[in-house]
């Protein structure tokens, strides 16, 4: 899993570039969202190559456009402009804009975005289903606030 490299737009066109915030070989799928907590899950479950699963969990969801796979998934900033056009067709207030994110996913599977407060990537546990168990963890190993 990569963190904080720089997009691959030419480099003299700031209105393209985007930074990559997380990136990981891993396909995730889309595994919940919850309407109440407002909260989005996306999954990678555990492999030959990689015993545990990770978990992409975003809070305080307003907005999402999702495929249901992503294969290598990037998890990237927009430009200004994008961001605003996300932003108006959801419907969040200019005084509310400051406390949310705008994330984009692109994958070789489909592309997204997600509107939120709050993500982080978590690493942990060895089972896909069922209720985790006391005894394994997960740890935090990236996080972003709006």
């Amino acid at each position: 899993m990569r963190q904080g490299v720089e997009g691959d737009r030419p480099y003299g066109d700031r209105r393209w570039r985007r930074a990559v915030l997380f990136a990981s070989e891993r396909s995730f799928r889309v595994w919940r969202y919850g309407v109440g907590h407002s909260q989005l899950l996306l999954r990678a479950a555990p492999d030959a190559g990689h015993p545990v699963r990770a978990d992409l969990l975003f809070e305080g969801v307003e907005a999402m456009q999702l495929v249901t796979r992503y294969e290598t998934l990037e998890l990237h900033t927009f430009d200004e402009a994008e961001s605003e056009r996300i932003f108006e067709r959801s419907g969040v207030p200019p005084r509310w804009r400051s406390d949310r994110l705008v994330l984009g996913l692109r994958s070789r599977s489909g592309a997204g975005y997600v509107q939120c407060q709050k993500v982080s990537a978590l690493l942990g546990c060895t089972k896909v289903l069922g209720p985790d168990d006391p005894s394994e963890s997960l740890d935090v190993v990236w996080s972003l606030r709006g």
